[in-house]
């Protein structure tokens, strides 16, 4: 039996917490997501919990979080969907050689890097029931993300989204989102096949047949419905009919035994995007899910972690070991690469910090890996403190170049007018 008070107080109290942590982080030019996720990992064992435990059992009883995680999980799939409706496959298409190498080269290193430290941490504090591949996997993928949506406003609210900075970044963080779900679609594959015994080729052979059934069946479906009735008085029935399509397509990846996230990611992706109504369904669902559940699903992440967990030289140095990999692969590949690639320095390490965001996506999938036991507890408390500070870090860093940057002119300029004079 649902206790509905309970909920609503729990609701009450995460939003209540989001939005003022939001509000005071946004003093020191942080985005309100990155207060959100603050929030998540306050509200939990890691200080509240710890400050007040008494009062923290009366809030968060175990047996009263199964309602809160049920709207957490609605929120991350329409959340998802609305990732997918974000992501024009035909632009990036069309991206040229630089956006390719570094995207490429963003995935790549910090995979490699991640596969590197997994060889260190599966002896350590990995499950050994969880096979060393998917293990290795996993990190990979979990350290070669960037937050695609958290990027976006975070270049929005500095007005460098239409700069070729910031196109660039984009393209390439879009590129890694796309890799980085594919690659966690075959890893957990390949997991839950070694662990319950089912055939790996099965579980990709019908992965292979709903892709096909999505891109030749239900996408030009879906793009005849919105081109004969998006303009008529029939939208409700169409956002309706749309929602019904990500719902199923999440059963369908979940029944598969890849992670219900895949299909409503999936069923996003083939929206058709030549139509603005495909727009303006993703604006009608940004004010519940990003303002009312995204935060709830950051408190469920907060209340599975604790910083408690990581105390003792050891686990201190597995958290830094962690931190270090993540931000030398991130940070370190992208800025490398579009140097090499003619891109002054400034601008490299402005791509390469803003690469670095993780943000939302990155505990997106670590909630994945926990859910399907390739991550301990104390691992998991591990990775979310670094996704929570490499997203902390993204706006300072970016401030600091710009003030270099700006400096710089203004020494340039004095230097021509002295010329001049």
């Amino acid at each position: 039996m649902v206790d509905i008070k309970l909920l609503v107080v729990q609701i009450c109290v995460i939003l209540t917490a989001s939005y003022a942590i939001g509000w005071l982080l946004r003093k020191f030019g942080q985005p309100q997501v990155v207060g959100e996720m603050v929030a998540g990992v306050l509200l939990g064992p890691s200080l509240l919990g710890w400050l007040a435990p008494g009062f923290f059992a009366s809030l968060f009883p175990r047996d009263s979080l199964g309602p809160l995680a049920v709207l957490s999980q609605i929120g991350l799939l329409l959340f998802m969907f609305m990732v997918g409706l974000e992501l024009d496959t035909k632009k990036l298409r069309k991206l040229g050689h630089v956006a390719i190498v570094i995207s490429n080269t963003s995935i790549i290193v910090p995979f490699a890097l991640g596969a590197i430290l997994a060889v260190f941490l599966y002896p350590r504090m990995a499950d050994q029931s969880i096979p060393f591949t998917g293990f290795l996997l996993f990190m990979g993928a979990a350290m070669s993300v960037t937050a695609f949506p958290v990027l976006a406003r975070i270049l929005s609210e500095r007005n460098m989204l239409g700069s070729r900075l910031g196109t660039l970044t984009i393209a390439c963080a879009a590129v890694d989102d796309v890799t980085a779900w594919c690659l966690l679609a075959v890893i957990v594959a390949v997991v839950k096949s070694e662990l319950h015994q089912l055939a790996l080729w099965q579980m990709l052979l019908g992965l292979a047949v709903y892709v096909a059934f999505m891109l030749f069946v239900l996408k030009p479906l879906m793009r005849r419905l919105i081109e004969r009735h998006a303009d008529t008085t029939k939208n409700d029935m169409i956002v309706a009919v749309l929602l019904v399509c990500m719902l199923a397509s999440s059963w369908a990846t979940e029944w598969l035994g890849v992670h219900a996230l895949f299909g409503a990611f999936f069923a996003g992706v083939i929206a058709p995007k030549e139509n603005s109504f495909t727009e303006d369904v993703r604006k009608r669902l940004q004010l519940p899910v990003v303002v009312l559940l995204i935060p709830l699903f950051f408190a469920i992440t907060g209340l599975q972690m604790s910083v408690g967990l990581i105390s003792g030289p050891e686990m201190i140095l597995y958290c830094v070991l962690v931190f270090v990999v993540a931000v030398a692969g991130k940070f370190g590949g992208s800025m490398i690469a579009a140097r090499v690639m003619g891109t002054p320095w400034r601008d490299a390490a402005s791509i390469g910090i803003l690469m670095n965001t993780r943000g939302l996506v990155e505990l997106v999938i670590l909630n994945i890996g926990l859910d399907i036991g390739v991550l301990t507890r104390p691992l998991f408390s591990i990775m979310v403190l670094m996704a929570v500070g490499t997203t902390l870090m993204t706006t300072p860093l970016l401030s600091l170049i710009e003030r270099e940057r700006e400096d710089e002119r203004l020494r340039t300029t004095r230097e021509a007018v002295s010329l001049t004079q």
